[in-house]
């Protein structure tokens, strides 16, 4: 596309979008094309900081409003008839404002520039391999997101809110049996005020330093701690509650029927302690679920649930018939019935949301409850079947096996047609 030609994305009309990515080192960092771009632009929007880093011109700054994202339809439409010009930290479209523009805009509508991303230096100057470490943000996000990514001898990266990330995560390593884990913060990754502490998470004490931040952590887990990997079967420990929990076995079982796929929604109807939802959402970082649950004790249980084990962005909803009168739910990719399955309209009702070619898994465990599967898959077809989990258990100076109930499951696929 020619610099000057206008673009003819329905979604916008103007001038394509410069988005710069420009780094610590400023100006003096960019090569010549990006230099044309952004001084040809009648209107920068960017941080203070970014703004700052920019030679004086002719063009308007105008630093982004807090919050930003309600406020972008107004601002841009505003100025549609102006050249257009965005900063952004290092790659735009590496955790930042370029992603945000593509998907409102469409990639037509813009021209980005990247720079290296606070990643790549990082890896640079760590001497790690980039295409193998995580990355998480905890940008705009809650840091126990970091949690799932955390296995003892591993490597990640975590983006910085702010300066005070830095503390905030080594209490969190601390405090999930990572404290041996060693921390290394890079400040103001290529510019001239680049800086590096290094220390381990349980006796980190370096002062709050630079707000822009990379944290690296080498996992080091304590020796006898609870593993807890992103594979479905979580410890029975792992969870707090009221005893209304699928035990761990029954759990990775049913999960796996529920086959997550990264970016799918789940509906887990009849939430308990939130567990299949929680053992959803840490397959992938971009899993979804919404949890039904009707008594408001287990609700605040499954947000604590959710929490502790890296996966806060988990919906909790009332009861799941009261919730569907009340309002619109988004289609989901899965559902799982682990309870309300003799309630009339409970399944019906989640069967008609269910996108197609969605699945639903159900389990039951009584005699009443078992005799709706088997009508369900008269209906509608699927697959049955049925376990029972024995744990060997100490009696007297012996082991018995102690067995759970059993567990009957249907599995079953929604018609695309």
């Amino acid at each position: 596309m020619a610099p000057d030609a206008a673009v003819t994305d329905p979604a916008w009309s103007g001038h394509p979008i410069v988005v710069l990515g420009i780094g610590a080192d400023g100006w003096s960092g960019l090569g010549e094309p990006a230099r044309a771009a952004i001084g040809a632009c009648e209107v920068v929007f960017g941080s203070p900081r970014q703004l700052a880093l920019l030679p004086d011109s002719d063009a308007e700054s105008v630093p982004w409003p807090s919050p930003l994202l309600p406020a972008l339809p107004e601002l841009f439409a505003r100025n549609a008839g102006r050249r257009i010009g965005v900063l952004a930290s290092g790659d735009p479209m590496f955790y930042g404002i370029g992603v945000t523009l593509a998907r409102r805009f469409g990639a037509r509508a813009l021209r980005v520039f990247p720079q290296p991303s606070s990643v790549s230096l990082a890896c640079a100057r760590l001497g790690w391999p980039l295409a193998e470490v995580p990355v998480v943000s905890v940008v705009a996000r809650p840091l126990p997101t970091v949690l799932p990514e955390l296995a003892d001898g591993r490597r990640l990266l975590v983006l910085s809110e702010d300066e005070s990330t830095p503390h905030l995560l080594a209490r969190l390593l601390r405090d999930n049996g990572f404290g041996a884990s060693t921390l290394t913060v890079l400040e103001q990754l290529g510019g001239p005020a680049e800086r590096t502490s290094t220390g381990t998470a349980a006796r980190w004490a370096h002062p709050h330093g630079d707000p822009l931040n990379v944290v690296a952590i080498d996992c080091v887990a304590e020796a006898g701690g609870r593993r807890d990997t992103r594979l479905p079967g979580l410890a029975d420990t792992a969870f707090t509650g009221d005893g209304q929990l699928t035990k761990a076995e029954v759990r990775a079982l049913t999960v796996t029927a529920l086959a997550p796929a990264p970016g799918e929604t789940l509906w887990d109807v009849g939430g308990g302690s939130g567990s299949i939802a929680i053992e959803w959402c840490r397959t992938h970082p971009l899993c979804r679920a919404v949890t039904f649950e009707r008594l408001p004790a287990r609700r605040e249980q499954i947000a604590v649930n959710a929490a502790a084990l890296g996966v806060p962005g988990i919906t909790v909803r009332g009861e799941v018939r009261s919730e569907f009168a009340e309002r619109e739910l988004a289609a989901p990719d899965a559902i799982f019935l682990g309870g309300g399955l003799t309630q009339d309209g409970v399944f019906d009702q989640c069967w008609q949301r269910l996108r197609p070619g969605g699945r639903l898994v159900a389990n039951a465990v009584t005699a009443e409850s078992e005799a709706q599967l088997l009508d369900w898959t008269a209906t509608h077809g699927g697959t049955l079947r049925k376990f029972q989990i024995y744990r060997g258990e100490p009696l007297g100076g012996f082991t018995a096996w102690r067995p759970h109930l059993p567990v009957a499951q249907w599995i079953v696929t929604k018609p695309a047609g």
